[in-house]
């Protein structure tokens, strides 16, 4: 294994000038072989020497040239081989030296054989004495110094991933491939130039083995998980591995490592999973296609002539094998495994993002296949362990990894243009309700009587999937809250209108499962600023739209556009879930802020009066949609002071996560400093929630603060001690504040009227 200083000091000239021998013996071995065809060969194709022994001398004769041939064949493919390592180890070489190169810029020192160390000697006086006395300090370089020190180890097992891939190659390059040829370990005439290809051939030895259940060596484990390393995103490796395991045996090599991992080998769990993460890059990167849904959707035909192509021949070949794996029971009669099923499980491993158009088109598949073959995603008895029986749901999660494809999946209007426009009703058959949308599968399990289970992870895909369509970004995690102003693509916007229009009552949906609704209240509050006029019930271009495209464009803005009917009962399905309900009143609560900042210094009574309306409707709405679900008798899982509970430890959870929010030009990081606005009313509520450690104390607190007069002034004094407008310690100035507040207040009593009108004997 070469160590740091043998990779930074080695000549790897020596290399290149060894190719050059390498070519120069092909030379040779071509001269001799024009000799031997003269003076040897030759001899036995005349008519001088005929006969048995003619005949038998030919044969020798024939064997002989041919080696002369494999001779050329394999020195030039070892030549090749060299060059080919030569390019790595430069390029590998080059990004450890620009590793210690940074380090040394960010005060690390590097040894010779690779050791980080914090250099004092470039500190001045007053920062070696903060650094020797200062806790925190050094706790700090020790993170530095821990950070650099893997980048340097993490690149040198790099060299020798590669190192041990080359070594693979030279083994297997003078191996006689030709049983046939008439010689034992002879020339190989079959030699390549190229070192993936050989790693690719030695890695689908050992999984070709594995997926027969064969016992495998801990030598070959670890050289397949190298490979895997050493070659993420290398095309020929990727694509010459997957060809030669073809589908059917990558889906039972996945089926085998789940079988090692949780069940017969867990003592190894971790090396399995590591595999299967190898293999889920490996599809990933071998299954990309150039371009776009949005210019060459699965269909069109700019796509179907790709896939007739030179260069779509292996996406061809692969996606048409995995069709007629996917639909294989792979499993038994009574706990049957569909290829779909472990094929999609597996893709869940991948750290990588698969392309749209393989999303796209698997999409496609599988709906199809479900159609052709119901119940092919039921999960029948105890299942299979790291495997999930509904492959569209587990497909659903994986492409919300890359939010640009689960857009394209769901955009209403489809994509494409003109002759290659392809249409897509997914939407509808994944989230809609009646005919012609998708019955989720179920859990059966039998025995003496056949009971049905609800799915766990009902819809969880599906959720994730719709928070990445609509918002173009990847689901959230846990700690990060969406931002209230973001913009959106047109497409975007379809897809939230869609979704909206949907999953409410008026579409005769069964309400928001309970796996979606923080996923989709984390997409709509990213929506806010459209919501907030929505229910604001103010803005004309608004109630147009709602009852036309449902989107509309203001400039370079794409707002959505619905009823408030159809909003207040959507945010009314999303807050059986208290989380939920907190995402989306944080959002409005820090949107109400932004606006009353927008209020010009010396605005007029209407500049002022409008956006504070607009406010207290908006919050009326919300007080209407909080009393509609404490007030459920249906109201499952949560007791009324738990549901409360649970929105104030939302909304005062402290500081919130920094989100990159995608633009244009790059991107921007919010989240990281709230409006004085909001702080104030979380921190008065939080610290009054600090004083009672029972739920029900603290519910009654979190009524306290969602009261919205009680929000509101606190909100409302914020922003006027910021003023220089308004005098706070005057009676003038307390009077501009009650006519303010009475403002909200009235917009209050509007938005909630408004809001329990469509509440009322309405399904949620």
């Amino acid at each position: 294994m070469p160590t740091y200083n043998e990779i930074m000091t080695t000549d790897l000239s020596t290399l290149t000038a060894a190719a050059e021998r390498w070519d120069g013996m092909a030379g040779e071995f071509l001269k001799q072989e024009t000799a031997y065809r003269r003076d040897v060969y030759g001899i036995s194709m005349g008519q001088t020497w005929l006969g048995l022994s003619a005949n038998a001398a030919g044969k020798r004769f024939d064997v002989t040239l041919k080696e002369f041939q494999n001779a050329q064949v394999e020195a030039k493919a070892i030549a090749s081989l060299l060059r080919d390592a030569h390019a790595q180890f430069v390029d590998l070489r080059g990004k450890l030296e620009t590793a210690r190169k940074e380090a040394v810029e960010a005060g690390m020192r590097v040894s010779d054989q690779g050791i980080v160390t914090f250099d004092t000697s470039q500190l001045g006086a007053g920062e070696l004495n903060a650094y020797r006395h200062d806790p925190d300090y050094q706790q700090s370089v020790r993170k530095s110094v821990s950070s650099w020190q893997q980048r340097v180890d993490h690149l040198v097992q790099a060299v020798n991933d590669a190192d041990d891939g080359v070594k693979v190659a030279f083994d297997a390059v003078v191996v006689d491939s030709d049983i046939t040829d008439g010689t034992v370990n002879g020339f190989n005439g079959k030699a390549q130039g190229d070192i993936e290809k050989y790693e690719a051939q030695k890695a689908d030895d050992i999984a070709g083995r594995l997926a027969k259940g064969e016992k495998v060596s801990d030598a070959d484990l670890a050289e397949l998980r190298r490979a895997f390393r050493d070659n993420a995103g290398d095309d020929v490796f990727n694509k010459t591995f997957l060809s030669g395991l073809g589908p059917d045996a990558t889906i039972k090599f996945t089926n085998e490592l789940n079988d090692l991992a949780y069940d017969s080998d867990k003592s190894r769990k971790s090396v399995y999973l590591d595999l299967q993460g190898g293999l889920a890059n490996t599809v990933a990167a071998a299954t990309q296609v150039p371009g776009s849904v949005a210019d060459m959707p699965p269909g069109s035909q700019k796509f179907k002539d790709w896939l007739a192509s030179d260069d779509g021949a292996f996406y061809r070949q692969w996606t048409q094998g995995l069709e007629k794996a996917g639909t294989k029971n792979f499993g038994s009669n009574t706990n049957p495994l569909y290829g779909y099923q472990s094929f999609v499980s597996l893709m869940q491993h991948s750290d990588t993002k698969y392309d749209d158009q393989f999303l796209y088109q698997m999409g496609d598949d599988l709906i199809a296949a479900e159609k052709k073959h119901p119940g092919i995603f039921t999960e029948w008895g105890p299942g299979h362990d790291g495997i999930r029986a509904d492959a569209i749901d587990g497909l659903l999660g994986v492409m919300s990894r890359n939010p640009d494809a689960a857009t394209a999946f769901f955009d209403p209007a489809g994509n494409g243009a003109g002759a290659d426009h392809v249409g897509n009703d997914h939407l509808h058959y994944l989230a809609g309700s009646g005919d012609g949308t998708r019955e989720w599968p179920k859990h059966v399990i039998t025995g003496i009587s056949v009971m049905e289970l609800d799915d766990p992870l009902h819809k969880a895909g599906l959720g994730a999937a719709l928070e990445a369509a609509t918002t173009g970004h990847p689901p959230l995690a846990a700690g990060q809250d969406p931002w209230p102003e973001t913009k959106h693509t047109d497409a975007q916007a379809r897809v939230m209108h869609a979704v909206i229009t949907e999953l409410a009552p008026s579409a005769g949906t069964d309400g928001v499962a309970a796996n979606m609704r923080q996923p989709l209240a984390n997409a709509l509050a990213a929506y806010t600023d459209d919501t907030h006029e929505i229910l604001g019930g103010m803005d004309a271009d608004y109630v147009r739209a709602a009852t036309g495209e449902g989107t509309f464009r203001d400039g370079d803005t794409t707002h959505v556009a619905v009823t408030q009917k159809d909003l207040v009962q959507f945010m009314r399905g999303l807050s059986e879930d208290p989380d939920a309900y907190a995402t989306l009143h944080k959002a409005e609560s820090r949107y109400i802020d932004v606006e009353m900042r927008g209020i010009p210094e010396g605005a007029t009574d209407f500049e002022r009066s409008a956006p504070l309306s607009k406010a207290g409707a908006t919050l009326g709405a919300y007080s209407a949609i909080r009393e509609d679900v404490i007030n459920d008798e249906r109201m499952a899982g949560y007791s009324e002071a738990d549901w409360k509970s649970k929105i104030a430890y939302h909304i005062i959870g402290g500081a919130v996560t920094p989100l990159a929010i995608p633009t244009a030009g790059g991107s921007i990081v919010v989240g990281d400093a709230l409006q004085r606005g909001v702080d104030t009313w979380a921190w008065q509520w939080g610290n009054s929630m600090k004083a009672e450690a029972d739920v029900t104390a603290n519910a009654g607190i979190a009524d306290e603060y969602l009261n919205a007069h009680n929000q509101m002034v606190t909100m409302v004094d914020t922003w006027a001690s910021d003023r220089t407008d308004i005098d706070t310690s005057t009676d003038k100035g307390k009077a501009q504040l009650q006519v303010l507040t009475d403002d909200i207040l009235n917009g209050h009593d509007r938005g909630s009227s408004t809001a329990q009108k469509y509440l009322t004997d309405t399904t949620n």
